[in-house]
């Protein structure tokens, strides 16, 4: 953003009131030990450094934004840290804070940690669009943004113009440009409220990233990079005392670990559990496994600067050879869904019920394969070792999918994301997956493809005429108008110029024990507030 306003006469900011120490009194609430297939994708849990499947399960649990998801009912938005919200135009959303809301450090949050968690913290000293700078805030000085938090920032917010402080308890978010998302832009983990004075205290940007202060109902305690993350409860948390005294979350990276583990009574919850195995789990009396679809899209991307990849009717074939119906069926007992192209029914008046993916064709494969002079180059695909559930059984299906038809697709397997995205000779297919974090087109695909995105960034997928209707459906206001640009982003993106292929809906299954009383949300987010959460019910 590029300013920062104040208006009316603020009172002085009062000192922090912390609560005084009370007597030792034994605290009978569970420990839990969650096991986790990995902890975090950049050893970091600052949200926008951490935009990924690993991150938003924890991010809900130390951070919260103005706006809350209802993650365990239907995804629509709430009220959070702020309780009340109203649309002055299109361009203009006023905020009333909640009152008494207290960080893990003790301070009061107020409209200035707001307007710093949404300034310098996100966007640093150069402002949203990088021209003049914003104000300053104490403190900041060599602790500016990582540049992947700053990109992430900008492809939040690409419209905020700047934040008013109007009040100890109220501010207003002005944008440049009309965006009738900004609700739900406000809502994502990105925009999540930390303590400003706490910032300034860390030492450095990692420091501050491994143990952000903000206002969840449990703080980070203790981190050790690639094995464990402790959690202590918050119990000044505005919501109520925390169930838990303490969560721990293990990474365990097999699915055999972290079943064993389960079973053993070293875990008590087990996440990232395949299909096939939840009636391994559910044979013993003790454990249960729960889930559903989530607001996840799984998909292949195309690198369409590979040599090969270049010509889009070779990825338009390779669109028709992936018979969807069969990897969910194999792969996933039927406990998931295909999704129309990458949209969800949760996008409500915006969801096109008549789009649907690309037929499963073999015939027309080969036609588009013969017009283009295919003539068996290699294709590299690149994959992780199971961070997707299913991941490298899908890889196996599908590959051998391409193959039927001629192509000479060949499996390169990676230890990381930075692996499977560098701009090296020879990249071509990857497996990849899109997440809507709020009801909107905008708030999946245009994550992913489109101005300061991953794709551009790389230089993997590029069109100029996407820019332009992707540019006007982030600031259109009618909905008819809306739903053509949509239409046209998935044209382009599914059938004209093949971005990705779409495979199927994400799950996310969680193994447990059965005398916690506790449910599984409809994203990755886990939720141990209270009412969520009770051992021996």
């Amino acid at each position: 953003m590029a300013t920062i306003t104040r208006r009316g006469a603020l009172a002085a900011a009062a000192a922090a009131t912390l609560a005084r120490p009370a007597l030792a009194q034994a605290d009978d609430r569970p420990a839990l030990t969650i096991a986790v297939q990995r902890l975090s994708n950049s050893n970091t849990f600052e949200p926008p450094r951490e935009q990924s499947n690993v991150g938003f399960r924890l991010h809900n649990i130390y951070s919260e934004p103005l706006i809350e998801t209802d993650w365990l009912g239907d995804l629509s938005l709430r009220p959070g840290l702020t309780t009340a919200w109203r649309r002055i135009d299109a361009r203009t959303v006023e905020f009333t804070l909640r009152e008494g809301v207290r960080f893990h450090d003790g301070r009061e949050m107020t409209a200035e940690d707001v307007a710093f968690s949404f300034g310098p913290r996100l966007f640093g000293t150069q402002g949203a669009t990088g021209a003049g700078r914003s104000t300053v805030l104490a403190g900041t000085a060599g602790k500016e943004p990582p540049a992947e938090v700053i990109a992430v920032a900008r492809r939040t917010y690409p419209g905020l113009e700047r934040i008013e402080v109007l009040g100890r308890h109220s501010l207003r978010f002005v944008n440049h440009t009309p965006d009738i998302t900004l609700e739900g832009r406000i809502a994502q983990s990105v925009g999540a409220v930390f303590s400003r004075a706490a910032f300034d205290a860390a030492e450095s940007w990692l420091a501050w990233g491994r143990a952000p202060v903000g206002t969840g109902p449990y703080r980070i305690a203790e981190y050790r990079p690639d094995t464990m993350l402790i959690l202590e409860a918050h119990d000044a948390y505005w919501g109520g005392r925390p169930p838990a005294r303490r969560l721990r979350f293990v990474e365990v990276p097999e699915v055999s670990g972290r079943m064993n583990g389960l079973f053993s009574g070293e875990y008590d919850f087990a996440c990232d559990i395949p299909p096939d195995q939840i009636t391994v789990v559910e044979r013993n009396a003790r454990f249960e496994v729960l889930g559903s679809p989530i607001n996840n899209i799984r998909k292949l991307a195309f690198d369409k600067s590979n040599p090969v990849l270049a010509d889009a009717r070779i990825r338009r074939a390779m669109t028709h050879l992936v018979d969807r119906r069969t990897i969910v069926d194999a792969l996933w007992a039927g406990r998931t869904e295909i999704p129309r192209g990458m949209q969800l029914e949760s996008y409500g008046a915006m969801y096109l019920r008549d789009w649907d993916n690309p037929r499963h064709d073999p015939a027309e494969a080969r036609r588009l394969l013969r017009e283009a002079n295919y003539r068996g180059e290699p294709i590299t695909y690149r994959l992780l070792n199971n961070y997707y559930t299913n991941q490298v059984n899908n890889a196996q299906i599908v590959v051998e999918s391409f193959r039927s038809a001629g192509l000479n697709v060949q499996i390169e397997m990676k230890e990381n994301f930075s692996q499977v995205t560098e701009r090296s000779p020879g990249r071509g297919l990857r497996d990849w997956s899109n997440t809507s974090l709020f009801g909107d087109p905008v708030a999946g695909i245009l994550r992913a493809f489109g101005p300061r995105t991953e794709a551009t960034r790389t230089g993997e997928w590029i069109s100029a005429e996407f820019d332009r209707v992707s540019t006007a459906l982030e600031s259109e206001t009618d909905l008819e108008r809306r739903r053509g640009h949509f239409r046209r982003v998935l044209e382009l993106l599914e059938r004209e110029d093949p971005a990705y292929i779409v495979l199927h809906q994400a799950a996310a299954f969680t193994a447990k024990r059965r005398d916690i009383a506790w449910r599984a949300s409809k994203g990755w987010a886990m939720e141990f507030r209270a009412g969520n959460l009770r051992v021996g019910a």
